[in-house]
């Protein structure tokens, strides 16, 4: 482990650390990839008298969020914790793995190779590597937002030594559904997402339709080189299970076409906007793995589950659609073999994704019977109609682990964490300890 120096914010003390742990954690002797973590300590307080909380990001693939100083739940968290915001293995400052990184892996069939260590499991033993050389051996907390909660269930099934308490939100996965079982709970979601988003804005049905039949004869270039298809148009959706993503699709709807000389056009606004929310530059390892997290049947290919069960809800085809006068559906949340033809961050890497759709081998994450026996307390805010994770799965999952306390609402969407902040984790914390 390396410590930088550590610095200043407004009302906390970062300090950067550094750890190695064995790329493939059988073979603890072989390569070695480096993480990256930021510690978080209140002003004025000792780090050495507070106890580790570990935060576990959603992704796959993003790093751990940047605050400026005690922003969101990190204002409750600091009042009695020592943050730990890790980097998971391949994202942020964590070696990361992107179209720039990967080809030093060699070939497409080596770079899937090495992507099959970037789920869940290896997510949790670099957790439980790093560990005793910060706590001195004691257990931590750890919070996981999203798909930080299906690696902090992981870590409940094969680690539950290392907690003393898990706290989950929106992030309560399935523990033996198939990716097309997860796909086929989530196109109603997202349907039943966009029906509410027109309710709110009727005039958007009118908006989306206008600019999915501009881009059906005339795909646009975005900033970069993006392909902006009919299909890409959809993938918008990923806003609607936000807390105020329907606001801002419909701010960005409102302002697409522009008069030019050669009539209307989509405006430079709106493709800026558009490639802003697109673009996977920043975490490709979303595209790359998105499926992979929810493999859990060894002789079972992936095979790009999300395309196969789409074929089966019709009103998420846009020509279809078009050729009618119903809503367009949007999608999200959802990844396609599209993704890696029509953007330039995901392009190079198109035959990697491939061969990690066809892969078999992938093993179960979870182990009920352990759930089942578990003896950490733990607490999971589950939001009413997550379009990002399916809340009858959730629901389920909660019952399968012993003493999970949950706390279903409404009030917030799948960022609650984010939007609710102190209050969501207090709301947690006072679950687990027995308080409300």
């Amino acid at each position: 482990m390396t410590v930088d120096r550590s610095y200043r914010q407004p009302g906390a003390v970062l300090t950067d650390h550094r750890f190695t742990v064995p790329l493939d954690h059988t073979r603890p002797d072989g390569e070695r990839i480096e993480l990256y973590a930021r510690e978080a300590v209140a002003t004025g307080k000792d780090p050495e008298t507070l106890p580790w909380l570990l935060y576990l990001e959603g992704g796959p693939g993003f790093g751990a969020r940047r605050f400026v100083g005690r922003q969101a739940w990190l204002e409750r968290a600091l009042t009695e914790y020592r943050v730990l915001l890790l980097d998971q293995r391949g994202t942020g400052r964590s070696t990361p793995a992107n179209r720039q990184t990967l080809p030093l892996r060699g070939t497409p069939a080596q770079q899937a190779e090495y992507l099959a260590h970037f789920r869940a499991d290896s997510i949790v033993r670099d957790a439980e590597v790093i560990r005793p050389g910060l706590t001195g051996g004691a257990p931590w907390t750890v919070l996981g937002q999203s798909f930080g909660g299906f690696c902090t269930t992981h870590y409940l099934s094969t680690a539950p030594e290392g907690l003393t308490a898990a706290l989950i939100t929106g992030g309560l996965p399935s523990l033996t559904a198939t990716a097309d079982e997860v796909y086929e709970a989530a196109y109603p979601r997202i349907e039943r997402k966009n029906l509410a988003h027109y309710a709110r804005y009727p005039m958007d049905v009118e908006r989306a339709r206008r600019i999915a039949a501009h881009l059906v004869e005339r795909p646009a270039e975005l900033p970069g080189g993006y392909r902006l298809t009919a299909a890409a148009f959809q993938s918008l959706g990923i806003l609607l299970g936000t807390g105020d993503g329907s606001h801002q699709l419909h701010y960005l709807l409102e302002d697409a076409f522009v008069p030019t000389s050669a009539g209307p056009a989509l405006s430079d606004a709106f493709l800026e906007g558009v490639h802003g929310l697109l673009s996977f530059a920043a975490h490709p390892l979303y595209a790359l793995l998105h499926e992979p997290i929810y493999a859990q049947v060894p002789a079972a290919p992936t095979a790009w589950a999300a395309e196969r069960v789409r074929a089966g809800h019709p009103g998420f085809d846009a020509e279809k659609t078009l050729a009618g006068d119903g809503p367009l559906l949007f999608t999200g949340e959802t990844i396609h073999p599209w993704h890696f033809t029509a953007d330039p961050a995901l392009a190079p890497l198109r035959e990697t994704a491939e061969l990690l759709a066809a892969r078999t081998g992938w093993q179960p994450l979870y182990d009920p019977a352990r759930l089942a026996a578990n003896e950490v307390p733990v607490a999971a805010a589950i939001y009413h109609d997550d379009m990002y994770v399916d809340t009858a799965h959730s629901l389920q999952t909660a019952r399968a682990i012993r003493g999970l306390r949950t706390w279903v609402t409404d009030e917030f969407e799948h960022d609650g964490v984010r939007a609710g902040g102190p209050r969501v984790l207090d709301h947690l914390l006072a679950l687990v300890r027995d308080e409300v």
